[in-house]
C-alpha cells in the first residue's frame, strides 16, 4: 500500500506541475523553484512530515523534499547555535544534495550531447 500511496503521490505533485507548465507562460525553473518553496512552506507549517509519513519515498524523491531539507536544516542549527548555526547547518545538511546534483550533472554532461 506504500509504494501505491508514494506512486499517487509523485504523480499528482508531476501531474499538477505539467499543468502548470502547458497552461502558463512559466518555465521549467520557475516551477522547481516554485516546487521548493512550497515544499519548505508546508515543512514550515508541520505538513510535509505527515506527507513523508504516510507516501514514504514517494515524497523524499521529489525537489520539494530539498525545500524540507533545507527548512529543516536550518530550523535545527537556529536551535542549536542560534542564527549563525542557521547557515552553518543549512549547508551541512543539505550539503548531500547539492553534491549529488553537480556531480551527476557533470557526469552526464561527459556522456551525452545536448540536442540543439
Amino acid at each position: 500500500m506504500l509504494y501505491f500511496k508514494a506512486f499517487l503521490f509523485a504523480g499528482l505533485v508531476c501531474l499538477i506541475c505539467q499543468v502548470v507548465l502547458d497552461n502558463t507562460k512559466l518555465t521549467p525553473g520557475h516551477i522547481t523553484s516554485s516546487v521548493t518553496v512550497i515544499g519548505a512552506i508546508l515543512s514550515f507549517l508541520g505538513i510535509y512530515d505527515k506527507i513523508v509519513s504516510m507516501c514514504g519515498a514517494g515524497a523524499t524523491v521529489l525537489i520539494a523534499n530539498f525545500g524540507h531539507m533545507l527548512y529543516s536544516a536550518g530550523l535545527a542549527g537556529y536551535e542549536e547555535a542560534g542564527i549563525l548555526g542557521l547557515f552553518s547547518n543549512l549547508l551541512c545538511s543539505s550539503g548531500i544534495a547539492i553534491v549529488s546534483v553537480v556531480v551527476f550533472s557533470f557526469v552526464f554532461t561527459l556522456l551525452f550531447k545536448a540536442k540543439d
